[in-house]
């Protein structure tokens, strides 16, 4: 005759807490490997062609964008910015090191940010802080044909276009955003609803341009 003690109560309900508790970090395991995803905008124009430079920015649609990284760079080389379009979030600062050896002045008269940085060689001891959003124009007051562009925005989750058109966000939480696309050929930004709902997503998007803006970069 078997005599070993019958389980307790109290053991039975520790057993099934600690399967509830397994379950419960599998659950949290396979949410988290879909909570952040990473979407892949392709951007064409009216005739299905790759768009290059087309600025792509998430805006979330309850809350708030986290703080993300605060700082940029945009240089001068070959009497040309680099890049032609940057995005950046609402108070970051930028740096503008001159790899010529000749030197340039840059400046801006844009609303969101007025400044300028004159005559100078290296890198100016001050970065320049983009502290309102809005879109921003570059030029240089010693060589006109340089041109460029910083779009200043109330969101961490940003790219801009390669020259096959896509340009990619990496690490957005799930849920409902406006998606919004400019380009400096645009008349005025679109923007889309989307919902981020995987690991990994696809947005294509078309939009109008108007002819190539001849002052741009020495065209």
């Amino acid at each position: 005759m078997d005599n070993a003690p019958l389980p307790s109560k109290r053991s039975a309900m520790q057993a099934l807490l600690s399967r509830v508790a397994v379950c419960a970090l599998g659950f949290v395991l396979l949410a988290s490997q879909v909570i952040a995803a990473e979407v892949s905008v392709h951007v064409l124009d009216d005739q299905s062609a790759p768009v290059a430079d087309a600025a792509v920015y998430w805006l979330p649609l309850s809350g708030r964008a986290p703080r993300g990284s605060l700082q940029g760079t945009i240089e001068q080389a070959d009497k040309t910015f680099m890049p032609y379009v940057s995005v950046v979030q609402t108070g970051t600062a930028v740096s503008f090191p001159n790899r010529d050896t000749v030197r340039h002045h840059v400046y801006s008269f844009s609303a969101p940010k007025v400044f300028d940085l004159k005559l100078y060689t290296g890198t100016p001891a001050q970065p320049v802080v983009f502290d309102k959003p809005g879109l921003v124009a570059l030029g240089c007051n010693i060589h006109d044909w340089m041109l460029a562009y910083v779009l200043v925005v109330d969101s961490p989750w940003f790219d801009v276009s390669a020259a096959n058109g896509r340009a990619v966000v990496r690490n957005l939480p799930v849920g409902d955003y406006r998606m919004v696309v400019w380009h400096p050929r645009m008349k005025e930004e679109i923007m889309q609803q989307v919902k981020i709902t995987g690991a990994t997503q696809s947005v294509r998007i078309k939009i109008s341009l108007s002819k190539p803006e001849l002052r741009r970069q020495g065209a």
